[in-house]
């Protein structure tokens, strides 16, 4: 029954305006209003051709205390340098050891960041 769905993922922020700010010029990714839902503050995080995540405006917000979304990335050094370039500033476990950068040694190797809501993202490179 539900292996022919659409199924979508989604998260919530305090504020819908800055999560699209952060996430179409920090990070560079498409964010658009839901058509029919802009009385709602429904955003559209467009991650691949067919895939987007829903984000909503939460009153009570409280962020994931977990990573709630993983980007994979070839070079995650070139990455973490282009992002720290645009204020990205990375976070410190003090359960993995981590470069002077923030990124993990041994594999997969992460680097972890928030969002202006404080969800917890991360960068992974196998």
């Amino acid at each position: 029954m539900l292996d022919a769905s659409r199924a979508f993922s989604s998260f919530a922020v305090d504020d819908t305006a800055a999560a699209e700010r952060f996430y179409t010029g920090t990070l560079g990714l498409t964010v658009t209003g839901v058509a029919g839902m802009e009385e709602y503050g429904l955003l559209d995080l467009r991650l691949a051709q067919d895939r987007g995540v829903l984000i909503y405006p939460k009153p009570d917000f409280v962020p994931a205390s977990y990573t709630m979304m993983h980007f994979p990335v070839d070079d995650i050094d070139k990455a973490v340098d282009e992002l720290a370039a645009r204020g990205v500033e990375f976070l410190r476990y003090d359960a993995f050891e981590q470069d002077a950068k923030g990124i993990t040694l041994g594999r997969p190797r992460n680097a972890w960041f928030t969002d202006p809501a404080g969800n917890v993202l991360g960068l992974v490179q196998d």
